[in-house]
């Protein structure tokens, strides 16, 4: 049941008189500690946190003085008594907090430091279940939420990064720090337990296999402000939820302007499409233009695979971004500088190949470590009006995908080779998607169209106005295969791909008038093959 308010004003400046600091991330404690103990602050603390304070020579009073009592249960219980919450809750200007505070030699505190145990870091260290649930910290919210209520009497720091602003403040105000700052403090805080508790349940699904959890909660950091969103009337940041796969939100930024909201959106959708790549088996490339692929190659060398990439719509590729599954080299840079891009992400850049990137001030250049698993499992979140609709990644593999020949005529090798690369990119293609491919590479893609015959005519004109471009008699959809993102209801699609000169197909199949479709492909010699997947993307 709710208390009901008192309506006492919340003073303006309060003077820090008594901090407790008790931090799991000890960075700048040290510091902190002695600026606030110069400024005339009596220290109180816990456990690891008193003892890096004392042995750095600051005096400082051990929380079992304030309790009473000892930490008992390895530090699992420490903090939570009356003491303490009392000194974090109680309400200053009201007479009966006051008497109550007075009459059980409660003590107010006026600034709080808690940080907490390293949850999220131990989750993904790969540590067992004991240990993840050892590192699930009770005291420290417990802590931070009361300080954060009551903060019209109360700072609650939880964040080293907070620590200059904070001794800046009381300088400002002559030891004390404004109601205006209290709120901002205590709004940031709220924010990082909810984010940690976020982490927490999500953990839980997770190894309890829970996939549809009563209630849903996502967290994040936030790692940069950008200028705008899609668009300049947009406001937008980016936040990152600590998963480590490596990507554009785990990559280390080696040069060039800071990245847009559109810049990571397409930069995370060329690195997932060039994950599907095994590097220890082909060199691989993948040129994005707003989330869709405009061309993806696989090559003898990453020079070979983005020139075949690029020639698949040389136009498209313009202000585009480039993913590479290997270490960038010297020639691939060579050839990606000449065209206008906005990104390059690779696992890797030799010195050479970054020593040419940097003539491009304005490119940037990313570098992850490594290439994100296609077959890993995760979630997706998209939010819509009122509500949010998660789901799984699409970890289909072509490759694990049981390939079914339903035409009289059986593929090649070579068509096999080239629908299953063709198959692999429609997986990255928004849909409606049709992706004609030859010799690894693809030669016309058809994008996001509410008609998928209308995708493979868009696709075959790309792939035609590409031929024009280079000054070829034919286009390279003569000859090549064709892959659907998902079943042809009707014949009119498998039809427009014979027309561009397509000797193959493979597709999920499950429509009704597959049997209608099959046929048309007999009739015209093509080969067909059912994956049995399907990789619908918007």
């Amino acid at each position: 049941m709710a208390v009901a308010s008192k309506n006492i004003p919340a003073p303006d400046l309060v003077p820090v008189r008594r901090a407790l600091l008790s931090v799991s991330d000890k960075t700048g404690l040290v510091d902190f500690a002695r600026a606030l103990a110069s400024a005339g602050v009596e220290l109180v603390s816990t456990g690891g946190t008193a003892k890096a304070i004392a042995e750095a020579g600051i005096a400082v009073r051990d929380v079992s003085d304030l309790t009473g009592f000892p930490e008992i249960m390895d530090g699992r219980v420490k903090t939570l008594h009356p003491s303490v919450h009392g000194a974090l809750l109680g309400i200053r200007d009201d007479a009966d907090h006051v008497a109550a505070m007075r009459a059980h030699g409660i003590e107010p505190i006026d600034l709080v430091v808690v940080n907490l145990y390293p949850f999220e870091e131990v989750r993904a260290s790969g540590a067992g279940y004991a240990a993840i649930v050892e590192n699930i910290d009770i005291g420290g919210p417990a802590m931070v939420r009361a300080s954060a209520k009551n903060h019209a009497y109360v700072a609650i720091v939880t964040d080293p990064d907070d620590y200059a602003a904070v001794l800046n403040a009381m300088e400002l105000n002559t030891g004390s720090l404004s109601l205006d700052f209290r709120k901002r403090l205590a709004a940031k805080a709220f924010a990082r337990t909810a984010a940690y508790d976020a982490a927490i349940s999500g953990w839980f699904a997770e190894a309890l296999e829970i996939e549809h959890p009563a209630w849903r909660a996502f967290g994040g950091r936030l790692d940069s402000v950008m200028r705008y969103g899609e668009n300049p009337h947009q406001q937008a940041g980016f936040y990152l939820t600590g998963d480590k796969r490596p990507g554009v939100a785990t990559a280390r930024q080696l040069q060039g302007k800071q990245l847009s909201y559109n810049n990571i959106n397409d930069t995370d959708a060329a690195f997932e499409l060039v994950g599907e790549f095994d590097p220890a088996r082909t060199a691989a490339v993948a040129i994005i233009k707003h989330a869709n692929p405009c061309g993806v190659a696989e090559g003898a060398t990453l020079k070979d695979a983005y020139l075949k990439a690029l020639a698949c719509d040389p136009v498209s590729a313009f202000g585009g971004i480039v993913a590479l599954n290997g270490l960038l080299d010297a020639e691939a840079a060579e050839e990606i500088v000449k065209t206008f891009t906005e990104v390059i992400i690779a696992p890797e850049a030799s010195e050479e190949a970054q020593a040419i990137v940097a003539a491009k001030k304005n490119l940037r250049l990313l570098v992850t470590g490594g290439l994100p698993d296609p077959r890993t499992a995760g979630m997706l979140v998209k939010s819509v009006a009122g509500g949010l609709l998660v789901q799984g990644r699409d970890n289909a593999v072509v490759d694990d995908l049981d390939l079914k020949v339903v035409s009289r005529r059986a593929p090649s090798e070579a068509e096999m080779a080239d629908m299953r690369f063709a198959f692999r990119v429609a997986k990255h293609v928004k849909s409606n998607a049709i992706v004609y491919a030859k010799d690894r590479a693809t030669v016309g893609i058809g994008a996001g169209q509410m008609s998928r015959v209308d995708s493979s005519r868009i696709a075959a004109r790309k792939a035609l106005d590409a031929a024009e471009a280079a000054g070829m008699g034919e286009p390279l959809t003569k000859g090549s295969v064709v892959a659907s993102d998902a079943f042809f209801p009707f014949a009119d699609g498998l039809l427009a791909a014979v027309e561009a000169g397509a000797t193959a197909v493979v597709q999920p199949g499950g429509s009704m008038r597959d049997d209608e479709v099959i046929a048309a492909a007999d009739e015209h010699g093509i080969a067909m093959v059912f994956t049995g997947t399907r990789h619908f993307r918007h």
